[in-house]
């Protein structure tokens, strides 16, 4: 299954996300993995960016790792970098990326 949560920031924050994205603890990688991620990848076009999650339950692995007090730290950090929005609704977390043209 693969699902794709999106995410804005504000375009004067985009460096301090991306360095907030490459300081994510081991453990917290390790619990999503446990939750069973396969994949997890975060791609930016200018502010708007796109989570595409792969693994066999995608609700479990965001959910499962959610109250670890290594996510709560995690979470209250991405939380002092104000306007970024992240899109958990229908048309977010659970949407799929729609092929809108593939090389055969």
């Amino acid at each position: 299954m693969r699902v794709t949560p999106h995410t804005r920031v504000r375009a004067d924050r985009v460096a301090e996300y991306e360095a907030a994205q490459r300081e994510v603890p081991e453990e917290l990688t390790d619990a999503v993995r446990a939750a069973g991620a396969t994949s997890w990848t975060i791609r930016r076009s200018r502010t708007d960016l796109v989570h595409v999650l792969e693994g066999e339950d995608c609700a479990r692995l965001l959910a499962e790792p959610e109250g670890l007090p290594v996510d709560v730290a995690r979470q209250a950090r991405m939380a002092d970098l104000p306007d970024v929005v992240h899109d958990h609704s229908g048309d977010g977390a659970d949407a799929g990326l729609p092929v809108v043209q593939e090389l055969p």
